[in-house]
């Protein structure tokens, strides 16, 4: 097989890979039995169009071009790993350990170029060490919140995903997407129908 085969054959296998995120399921949501639940692949690209978004003064300090990359990245290795979370029975340090490894094998498939991109992108999120990571992390959280609130609606407000809000209280940074929050909650409480979390429920955050 020449080079230019080997790439191909790489190439390929890197987007049957990352096609795998198109029917991987969110693993809180089915923790909470939710049918028809939301894929990461899913997650991403509403991610990667909320990122598109960040036009607004209150996000004129933050690269945008570089959030959509990310936001698009971020997730990637679970293609391999799966989505792995606290309630997995796994510490931090393995699932990190783990898609380190598995970045390191998709960014391989892709070629050197964009590969290096990618890994760069995946260690910038997972450091925290840029605003931009910081405002990624902020549409993963609101991403989710977001989410929780469209499966309440769809329950009739016959399910509270309470437990989502709470594990994301304050902790936003990016003021434009903490305009969004507050906006999903002043139509949350529209609905005070809403029970009140169970106590046995754990503390839910998808990371």
């Amino acid at each position: 097989m020449s080079a230019g085969e080997s790439s191909q054959s790489n190439i390929l296998e890197f987007f049957m890979l990352v096609g795998k995120l198109k029917h991987l399921k969110r693993t809180g949501w089915v923790m909470r039995n939710i049918s028809n639940c939301e894929d990461v692949a899913g997650h991403m690209y509403r991610m990667g169009i909320m990122a598109f978004l960040l036009d607004d003064e209150a996000s004129s300090n933050v690269d945008r071009n570089k959030c959509i990359k990310m936001a698009l990245v971020h997730d990637i290795a679970e293609c391999i790993v799966g989505d792995l979370t606290p309630f997995c029975g796994i510490s931090k340090e393995e699932k990190h350990r783990k898609e380190l490894e598995a970045m390191q094998r998709l960014c391989s498939l892709a070629g050197e170029k964009v590969g290096k991109e990618f890994l760069n992108l995946y260690k910038e999120y997972e450091e925290q060490s840029t605003f931009e990571a910081k405002t990624v992390k902020d549409l993963d959280k609101f991403d989710m919140i977001l989410q929780a609130f469209e499966y309440e609606k769809e329950s009739e407000f016959t399910l509270s995903l309470q437990d989502f809000f709470n594990s994301t209280e304050g902790t936003f940074q990016n003021p434009l997407v903490l305009k969004w929050v507050q906006e999903l909650k002043l139509e949350r409480s529209k609905n005070p129908q809403l029970p009140l979390p169970k106590p046995s429920e754990p503390e839910c955050d998808q990371k």
